[in-house]
């Protein structure tokens, strides 16, 4: 998330020659200049504009309550989106469209269920949609227009559509699995179930005969509560609910997963949100792309649990690692406790905890340096506090992790005055995509000399 920055020099000097070669920058930067100040204020709009996934032509209509998707935009906190009666200007400008008959800046997926009103000129309308950052400015472009056709008297079929798809792609192996997906129009509140077989009766509002655990959520996803240890696959499935509870449509269709402690995979990797995944503030660790497993060079389960400390990790080890009989565990344990004034030696005595744990049980403990945060980002995003001293009690204990077998993942982090940049974190915390892709790197580069390690290193 490295962000580019468009600037021109224009070379003044009493030379002809250098006040020629001054100009000729100048009108060749004018454009991108002009691009970077469309807004009123000064928006700077770099991502890549988000693309439409569905379409409606005439031959495939919409029914009054479409489900609109796009393409996510890298860093986009937020996504506004418009609906139009007339084709919208240029969509690199920032100015909202004179047409329009809805907008929102309050979606945090990348799909939206529209609930059209049904008077619609020649039945269809326009649809744009861009990315935001935190403070609510465009990152983006609005991507280009797209028109739908609307029939009135299509069935309208109302249920969540599923975004967590599960070990179908490196990294998607969830201890604490997060079940996510675009809402409904109308639903207050969502019932998540799980299931230990497929749903007996799709399509419909009753629950399930195979249901084994359901719980209560709001927005657009639920983080499981619970480890789903199973040989065999489970299922989950959501339903909007009004402010009554009543359901509002259906279920969405059932989608699988497994956590197998049986199944062949040498490294697990243990910590808090870090390593448990998601970023960007709005992403969840079901967005792989915001996991650092996602870009290993081999396969591993996920054992992270968000909100972690180290202390709740040493009190869930034996029950969440041990199944896995992992031969390696890569630990990131800390930053919470660390931030939550937590005295480093204290974290440093559950590391030793951690690390006695998985020598007991012939398992490789390799711990990450914990990277620096940035407690201004942390209050922005969730309001609250970070330790005054935390800086000298993460450098505490990333001295202790640099006498162990470790990685440095921090070691490619350009972090000025020791904080966490924006670039890498917009919440001050959760590492963004580039973030985890720095993490990977030096787990990537790394790995063989760890592989390579005779266990006297570890005792």
């Amino acid at each position: 998330m490295r962000k580019k920055m468009y600037r021109s020099k224009v070379l003044i000097s009493l030379s002809l020659c250098f006040l020629i070669f001054g100009w000729a920058i100048y009108f060749i930067s004018k454009p991108v200049k002009l691009l970077s100040d469309c807004a009123a204020c000064t928006i700077n709009v770099q991502a890549d504009k988000p693309v439409p996934t569905v379409h409606f032509p005439q031959q495939h209509q919409a029914s009054a309550k479409p489900f609109l998707t796009w393409t996510k935009v890298k860093g986009a906190v937020a996504y506004e989106l418009e609906l139009s009666t007339t084709l919208p200007e240029d969509s690199e400008t920032a100015k909202p469209d004179s047409n329009c008959f809805y907008s929102t800046k309050k979606i945090y997926v990348n799909g939206f269920n529209a609930n059209l009103p049904l008077n619609l000129t020649d039945k269809l309308f326009y649809w744009r949609v861009r990315g935001l950052g935190m403070d609510g400015n465009p990152i983006s472009n609005f991507s280009n227009a797209e028109k739908v056709y609307v029939d009135y008297q299509q069935d309208i079929v109302i249920k969540p559509i599923p975004t967590s798809i599960f070990n179908q792609s490196t990294g998607a192996i969830l201890l604490y699995p997060i079940y996510a997906w675009i809402p409904v129009s109308g639903a207050e509140e969502y019932e998540v179930e799980i299931l230990n077989d497929v749903p007996e009766n799709p399509n419909g509002i009753a629950p399930s005969m195979h249901r084994i655990d359901s719980a209560i959520a709001k927005g657009f996803d639920y983080y499981d509560e619970n480890p789903r240890i199973s040989e065999n696959p489970l299922y989950w499935r959501v339903r909007g609910l009004d402010q009554d509870g009543n359901p509002i449509g259906v279920y969405s269709d059932a989608g699988q997963f497994i956590v197998n402690p049986k199944a062949p995979i040498a490294v697990a990797t243990f910590g808090n949100s870090i390593t448990h995944g998601g970023g960007g503030i709005s992403y969840s660790p079901a967005d792989w792309e915001y996991s650092y497993q996602h870009y290993l060079d081999f396969p591993t389960v996920n054992l992270g649990r968000s909100g972690d400390t180290s202390q709740t990790m040493v009190e869930r080890f034996d029950d969440d690692v041990l199944p896995f009989s992992p031969q390696y565990l890569i630990i990131l344990a800390g930053t919470n406790s660390l931030r939550g004034g937590v005295p480093a030696e204290d974290v440093i005595a559950d590391l030793l905890a951690l690390k006695a744990k998985c020598l007991k049980n012939s398992i490789r403990p390799v711990f990450l340096t914990l990277p620096p945060i940035n407690p201004d980002n942390i209050k922005r995003a969730f309001d609250e506090p970070t330790a005054p001293d935390w800086q000298e009690q993460i450098q505490i204990v990333n001295d202790f992790i640099e006498t162990q077998v470790h990685i440095d993942i921090t070691r490619d982090m350009d972090s000025p005055d020791g904080v966490l940049p924006t670039e890498l974190a917009v919440d001050g915390l959760h590492l963004d995509i580039d973030g985890k892709k720095l993490m990977a790197d030096a787990i990537n580069a790394d790995w063989p000399r760890i592989e390579s390690l005779s266990w006297r290193y570890w005792i």
